[in-house]
């Protein structure tokens, strides 16, 4: 069976931009609270994750090949209703707002959003998790 810190938030990130990865994982990794249990590069990738490694909150990406975010979350919160999930898009189209609010998304935030914001937003996200 499988065992997890409790105390941290425990986060995957899926994005098909390597270099969004990398730096996402790179700030992550620098909170105390924190841990980052994955990172995916589509939504099918990300669907294989969760069931691995139970994350409590996932960054995603909306735009992706293979799987896009959309899909993905609503095969995610299918299964596991409790994950938080952060659509996190470059995309400002007015469709979008739409979209979000008929999306399986917890909450938005746009790719040029400050680090520390994102890293708040996914603590807050955090705390809508049961048990936490």
């Amino acid at each position: 069976m499988l065992t997890w810190d409790k105390s941290k938030v425990r986060v995957l990130v899926v994005d098909d931009h390597e270099l969004t990865r990398f730096s996402l994982s790179l700030a992550l990794r620098n909170q105390r609270d924190i841990e980052l249990v994955g990172l995916a590069s589509n939504g099918m990738e990300a669907i294989e994750l969760v069931k691995q490694h139970h994350p409590d909150v996932i960054i995603l990406d909306l735009q992706m090949p293979v799987m896009n975010g959309l899909s993905a979350s609503t095969h995610i919160k299918a299964a596991y209703p409790d994950i938080q999930i952060l659509a996190y898009s470059s995309l400002e189209d007015p469709q979008t707002e739409v979209m979000i609010q008929t999306a399986n998304f917890d909450a938005f935030c746009t790719k040029d959003t400050a680090t520390s914001d994102l890293i708040r937003m996914v603590r807050q996200l955090s705390q809508q998790v049961p048990g936490s």
